[in-house]
């Protein structure tokens, strides 16, 4: 007579058997899950960077234009020359190619910065909706909610890439003399020169501004964007097109709010940035000191020197950036 207790030994390594099973499609499943978030992740980034990279080479000579303006390193004896007049300066000094002045040192600088943006701002966005509690799919986030997400992802990409954008900002914000001869003539130049003739600490002058200025501005881009879409919902019937026409208008609008709102703090950005380089002669003991300096000597207007032609950039170049990385997405998504 077989003991008692075989029937119980066998049924338990039977459920112990079954058990293993049942974990190891679980296991591979959630392997999987983890392997396409990741690879999801990248994908946004790569789109979020190229678009950036793309709106940033068609709008580079406005950009070129409104960066002279805010620090009036333009060799001009007029305090506020007009955008006709310093498009004449680049060209007369630097050619055609000076309209383009920095846009490599740019698209070095912004590949990251708006891959950090972009998938970041997603991440923060699925965050949000978790944190309040409503479905992505049929309701719209709360605005605040945006401006946070969007602010959060502003953030962190200018802590990672700053020293690109100081870089960026002395070849850009400067015009070469009369004798042709560029002050910085590229980003490697620039940050090797600046940390040489200024210190390590050099590369980051004006990081406190942009990091008090990126929460605001992509606070507000992005926030508009959701106030947009939650005002105009979108239609479940529509097609890719439409939706991308729909991103890249209310992209558009987002990046002009944005760029009025938070333009006083970018042009002490600037200038703090340029104090020390070649040929600048100012100096300032901070952030404060250097808005107290610009308002005693030229009063609230020097603040906005150069807005109308960053309105005329922002608009293109917002609408670009969202229509692109919605154009990127779509022919990527198949790809996971």
């Amino acid at each position: 007579m077989p003991p008692k207790h075989s029937r119980s030994s066998g049924d338990d390594l039977s459920s112990e058997r079954g058990a293993t099973i049942q974990r190891q499609p679980t296991a591979t499943a959630a392997a999987a899950a983890a392997a396409h978030g990741a690879a999801d992740v990248t994908r946004r980034m790569v789109c979020g960077g190229l678009a950036g990279m793309i709106a940033k080479t068609v709008t580079n000579p406005l950009d070129r234009i409104r960066m002279l303006s805010q620090t009036g390193e333009h060799g001009s004896n007029t305090q506020k020359p007009s955008a006709l007049s310093l498009y004449r300066s680049i060209i007369a000094n630097e050619g055609v190619l000076g309209l383009w002045a920095g846009n490599g040192a740019n698209l070095l600088r912004v590949f990251p910065a708006k891959a950090v943006v972009f998938s970041t701002n997603d991440i923060y966005r699925k965050f949000m909706y978790r944190l309040s509690g409503r479905n992505a799919a049929t309701e719209p986030l709360p605005s605040y909610l945006s401006f946070l997400a969007g602010g959060m992802a502003g953030v962190s990409a200018s802590a990672v890439t700053y020293p690109l954008d100081l870089a960026r900002g002395r070849i850009t914000g400067k015009l070469a003399g009369a004798d042709k001869k560029k002050h910085y003539s590229g980003i490697i130049n620039t940050v090797v020169m600046t940390a040489k003739e200024e210190g390590f600490s050099a590369l980051y002058k004006g990081v406190t501004p942009t990091v008090l200025g990126a929460l605001p501005y992509e606070g507000i881009k992005f926030g508009t964007v959701g106030v947009l879409e939650g005002a105009f919902p979108k239609d479940p019937d529509s097609d890719r097109q439409s939706l991308i026409c729909r991103k890249v208008m209310f992209g558009g609008c987002g990046g002009v709010v944005a760029g009025l709102t938070t333009y006083p703090n970018d042009t002490v950005r600037r200038m703090l940035q340029l104090q020390g380089s070649k040929g600048t002669t100012e100096v300032y003991a901070s952030y404060f000191d250097c808005v107290k300096q610009i308002y005693s000597r030229y009063g609230i207007r020097r603040f906005y020197n150069g807005v109308a032609v960053n309105i005329i950039r922002m608009a293109p170049n917002t609408a670009i950036q969202f229509g692109s990385y919605e154009i990127l997405k779509q022919l990527t998504e198949k790809m996971l």
